[in-house]
């Protein structure tokens, strides 16, 4: 398995991504952190991690 482009930790289960902006951002998107507390961005594929000991601000 590679190596993800970045990994952020986030204390909520729903982010935006937009690549970082600038030439090599991308249209922002709105991602849902899965059970397990982890999504990928399908345009850029950072990784966002829930931190641990977070509570998920909404139910899956």
């Amino acid at each position: 398995m590679k190596e993800p482009f970045e990994t952020i930790t986030v204390d909520t289960d729903r982010v935006a991504c937009d690549g970082g902006g600038g030439p090599l951002g991308h249209p922002k998107v709105y991602l849902n952190l899965s059970k397990e507390g982890r999504v990928e961005c399908p345009y850029c594929s950072r990784v966002y991690v829930l931190r641990e000991g977070a509570q998920p601000a909404h139910a899956h």
